[in-house]
């Protein structure tokens, strides 16, 4: 008789048989595989005619989960996609990734889910504000206490919400206690360490939700193994007007001071010059990463880095770009805005010019989420951040944002757009990218574009510069 069991995160497979995915383990004796092969496991047994004692699965005891999400009261009706893109899930035996702009609804999907599958379910998310937000829906939805695992709390009940730092803390014990995996922001789990939450879960069932699937360091492959593959997509274009808040972009162009442009030039030549003489191509941030490799060894690579960094700081941080943001906020007073940099020494120098609140990854929780509160009352009318807002923030009110500078990734691109697009009666976003001519920004403006190409865009271009054809 062949016995399977579960220990640490992985599978032991005790008896004279060989299976899918598995290698000899001295040790134990006994054949080994990852826990997230169980299911695999099962069905090539069961198709093989091999019997076999499967002790693997200890779900969480759990009540009757459809039963509770219809006795509610808050029981949701889907939208057309929303439904779509369950069955898609389904049909897919229950794995895979459903891509859904922000604001689309991803979390009642996921609800859903829990309830169709009736089992113990873990929802992995990337911040604590997320954690948070899934709690206190998931208590509306279900009228029950929802386990909490991140932000200093361990309580797992049979539906729990946990950060993915805690998940992977906690992946080899919880492995065999849920039968649903919920990541929310799937693009974060092939991270080299998060991936494990997969890898050690037994889990039969897993559900991927994301607006943006690519990445840029091409892992998103990884997540047909881990989760399975992308089962529905729909793009911003495709639900703005109906679903989203209807929306505009405008590209504005702005020109360095002389004396700015002139040190670009300088400074960026030297990047080049290197580039051409060692024959590099930067075709991504796997190529920029050795040319950031190379600078430990090389002279010259990390002079042409330096230069680099220089001449991308003068574009980013150009007093003409100051000069154009207040002209933006003076046009939209009444507004609520969000402004995007890449760094922080921009969020710095916008709080300090306009006196707006600012939110870095310092900024302390406590703080952050005043501003936050202060925000959606209306007794801010704008906040300035770097990246720490492009994910898990929900302000309906939020209906300008601006982006002052970028990369050309086109994940934090979207979820960036996507901070503006929730629903509101007689809401209309715009997002206005600042962009510095005659500089790489073009270039770059131009790469993240792409991330909106399945339908049309509202653009508008702005300005007379080549950056905005």
């Amino acid at each position: 008789m062949i016995k399977i069991s579960f220990k640490q995160g992985t599978l032991l497979i005790q008896g004279n048989v060989r299976v899918p995915n598995s290698t000899w383990d001295e040790r134990s004796g006994s054949f080994r595989a990852l826990a997230m092969y169980y299911r695999d496991i099962i069905s090539h047994l069961e198709n093989s005619g091999i019997e076999f004692e499967d002790s693997v699965l200890d779900l969480l005891p759990c009540p009757d989960l459809t039963e509770a999400y219809e006795d509610s009261g808050k029981k949701l009706n889907l939208r057309d996609y929303q439904a779509e893109a369950l069955v898609s899930w389904s049909e897919n035996e229950k794995w895979g990734v459903l891509v859904l702009p922000t604001g689309s609804g991803k979390t009642l999907a996921g609800i859903r889910a829990i309830a169709g599958c009736n089992i113990p379910a873990l929802i992995i998310v990337p911040t604590l504000d997320l954690l948070e937000q899934w709690k206190t829906q998931l208590e509306a939805a279900f009228s029950m206490e929802i386990g909490k695992l991140g932000g200093g709390e361990k309580k797992i009940l049979p539906i729990t919400v946990s950060t993915y730092d805690s998940a992977y803390i906690h992946a080899e014990t919880l492995g065999n206690r849920f039968g649903l995996l919920i990541f929310d922001e799937v693009h974060h789990l092939p991270a080299a360490g998060y991936r494990s939450i997969a890898e050690f879960s037994a889990a039969p069932c897993r559900l991927g939700l994301t607006a943006t699937y690519e990445r840029e360091d091409g892992l998103h492959t990884e997540l047909s193994r881990l989760v399975g593959g992308k089962v529905y997509e729909k793009k911003v274009s495709e639900l703005a007007g109906e679903h989203l808040a209807p929306y505009t972009i405008k590209r504005i162009s702005v020109t360095l001071t002389a004396g700015e442009q002139k040190e670009y030039d300088q400074n960026y030549s030297v990047f080049l010059n290197y580039l051409k003489k060692t024959r590099l191509v930067m075709r991504g941030a796997q190529d920029f990463q050795k040319l950031v490799m190379k600078s430990g060894r090389d002279p010259e690579a990390r002079k042409a880095l330096l230069a680099r960094n220089v001449a991308r700081d003068l574009a980013f941080n150009s007093d003409s770009k100051i000069e154009k943001l207040g002209e933006i906020l003076e046009q939209h007073r009444e507004d609520r805005v969000f402004i995007f940099t890449e760094h922080n020494r921009l969020v710095h120098r916008i709080s300090n010019t306009f006196f707006i609140p600012a939110i870095t990854y310092r900024t302390p929780s406590k703080e952050r989420n005043s501003i936050l509160e202060k925000f959606r009352a209306g007794s801010y009318r704008a906040v300035v951040t770097s990246k720490v807002l492009d994910e898990g923030i929900d302000v309906p009110e939020a209906n300008i944002g601006i982006i002052a500078s970028g990369t050309g990734s086109k994940r934090a691109y979207v979820q960036r757009l996507g901070r503006i697009l929730r629903k509101k009666e007689g809401k209309e976003a715009v997002l206005y990218e600042i962009i510095a001519s005659e500089t790489s920004e073009t270039g770059t403006a131009q790469r993240r574009k792409g991330a909106l190409s399945a339908g049309k865009s509202p653009e508008r271009p702005v300005g007379d510069s080549p950056a905005n054809v």
